[in-house]
Parts: C-alpha cells; structure tokens; sequence
C-alpha cells in the first residue's frame, strides 16, 4: 500500500511540476470554445487553437490508453451532411461521436434536400430543433457560411473548397506526438494550392510553425489567404517562404507535405494537372535537403504521382497515424464546442 502510495503521489507531483513549468497553462485552462462553430481556423487565436490540441490528445490517452468510458455527449445527436464522399472525415465523426455517447444522423445529398428542395436557412433552421451540432462537408464554403448564419447550434466544416479545418488539427496533433513540441519546426508544403494548405496557412504560425509552400505557377494559394497568411507570420514572428521550386521548399524543412493533385470535381483537368505537376513528386531525393529528422505527411487518398512508395511507406511517414488522428482531433472539437470538458493530463508542450 505504501508503495502504491508513494508512486501515486511521486506521478501527481510530476504533472504539478510540468502544469506548473507550462507557462500557458492558466491561459489555456479559461478558453472556452462551447457554443461556436468552426467554418475556418482563420477564426481561432493562438490559444484556442492549442486548447483544441490539448483536449483531443487528453481524450486519446483517456479513452485508447487508459480504456476509460466517457460519455461526455450522451443525449445528444449531430447531423452529418455529406455531399462529397469520404472515408476518414464520416468514420472519424460517425464512430467518435458515438464513442463519446452520443447519436451520429448520416445524410447524403439523397437524403437531405439541402439547397435543391429547401433552401440552406430552412436546413439550417430545422436542424438547429433536431439536433445538437452539425458536420457538412460540402462543395462551396458559401455553403457553411449560409448554414452557419441562419443555425442556433454549431457548424463543423466537414471540408469546403476553401477550407479543411479538421484535417489540420490531425496533423498538428501527429507532429506533436512525434517531436515533442511544435513551436520552430518547419513544414513544406509541395503541391496545389488547396484547401487543406489554405487550412495550414490560417494555423502554422499561431503554432510557431515556419511553413514553405511550392506550388506550380498557375496553382498557387489564393491571394487572399496569402495575404492573411503573412499577415499571421509578422504576428507570430514565423517564416513564410512561397516558390514554385519544390527542392527550394524542403531544403532544411521538418516535414514534408502533398495531397491528391486532383480532387474531387477537378477529373476533367487531370491530364493538364499531371503535367503542370511533373517534378513535385516527393521522393528521398526531395528528403536529401531536409533535416535529418523530417517527417512526411499526406492527408489521404493518395496517388503514386504524388509520393513515391519509398517515401510513403517508409518510417518517416505519419500518414497513418495522421489519419487515426482525424478521429481524436474531430472528437476533441465537438467536445469542446458543446460542453465546458477541462483537460486531465498536463498541458501538451507547444
């Protein structure tokens, strides 16, 4: 008894010691994210957007490491609105809100009559008496935007033209795993000017995150969030380098980063595409000016002009890490914007 006693109290002083050394922790301890949506991370300071990583690597260890129930959304129900397809945005939501109690609703564009039969204010309206939180994954993000405006509960964007909010708390989650901290390491990102970069650019530095972007001419980021995206790095004193050579982006970069250069919708182009892209295949050749600790990501699917399998199945790829991480993350955000959860273990090391 007496040497449980001991380890037991020597563990409590260990996580008083490190809350106590994190400098952030008060501040982060008082955010409070309960009742907002998330269309954007544009929208979320510095510190929320860290208390967003926190909560979801404190539910990880609590529910997958140390095998503890927590119902923290019994009751309640979401709405998940699907008119682009998916593997891990509908599984991470589906089996993690279940997971934490609570009822997930699956709707396609054949069960739901969002903008065609019914405007998105009347959706939005009727929803908001139904249920209690709302994913959409749609194609315009003027779609969320309506959505959000018109509901009375929160609007997760599921995924938009513009932006991919969700998949960039995965990855910033993984990357914390995997170094330790995230304040100074260096992320390139090599390929089209998308979404999910849009996503990176609106976040990186309020992480302390340089981030290099090489994109073909003709593909890159749009003007408005590289304006922003500057705008951002000045604040948080990062660097943010953009180039259309992709050896210039990784030299001396942590992480490499793709996504498909041809996303759903874009089929027509894909001919074009894979010409303009020849030469931004990420291979060790592109790891060869990197640091010697860099790491690679994709958020999947994933095709082989875009990384080699050398790379893409090697031990420096956090792809699948990176996409059960889709399931903690989305979790730790809907926790967060529907109940007042604080966090068990100590504060992550940013």
């Amino acid at each position: 008894i007496f040497a449980r006693s001991s380890i037991l109290t020597y563990k409590l002083l260990l996580i008083l010691r490190v809350w106590l050394s994190s400098t952030g922790a008060a501040s982060l301890g008082s955010v409070s994210l309960k009742g907002r949506s998330c269309l954007t991370l544009k929208d979320f300071s510095s510190d929320e957007i860290k208390r967003l990583l926190w909560v979801s690597a404190d539910l990880k260890h609590r529910i997958k490491h140390e095998k503890q129930y927590l119902p923290l959304l019994q009751g309640k129900s979401i709405a998940m609105i699907f008119e682009k397809r998916s593997t891990r945005t509908r599984m991470s939501t589906e089996t993690g809100f279940a997971l934490l109690g609570g009822h997930p609703c699956f709707l396609t564009s054949q069960d739901i009559h969002l903008g065609v039969n019914e405007s998105s204010t009347d959706t939005a309206r009727v929803l908001s008496g139904l249920c209690d939180i709302v994913l959409a994954r749609v194609y315009s993000h003027s779609t969320l935007v309506e959505l959000d405006k018109e509901a009375s509960i929160p609007i997760i964007n599921g995924l938009s033209d513009l932006y991919h909010p969700i998949q960039i708390l995965a990855d910033f989650l993984t990357l914390q795993e995997h170094y330790g901290s995230l304040s100074g390491l260096t992320v390139s990102w090599i390929g089209d000017g998308n979404n999910v970069l849009h996503s990176f650019m609106m976040t990186a530095a309020k992480l302390g995150v340089h981030l290099k972007i090489a994109a073909p001419k003709g593909y890159e980021p749009e003007q408005s969030v590289i304006q922003e995206a500057q705008r951002l790095s000045r604040e948080h004193g990062t660097q943010l380098v953009l180039t259309s050579d992709p050896m210039e982006a990784a030299h001396g970069s942590n992480v490499l980063v793709t996504d498909t250069w041809v996303s759903m919708g874009q089929e027509e182009e894909k001919k074009k595409r894979l010409k303009d892209f020849k030469g931004y295949q990420i291979t060790m050749k592109t790891g060869s000016v990197t640091k010697p600790d860099w790491t690679f990501l994709h958020c999947l699917p994933r095709k082989m002009e875009e990384v080699d399998d050398e790379v893409f199945y090697s031990s420096r790829s956090l792809v699948f890490p990176e996409a059960e991480n889709r399931k903690w993350t989305i979790m730790g955000l809907m926790v967060s914007l529907l109940t007042d959860y604080s966090p068990q273990i100590p504060m992550l090391k940013f």
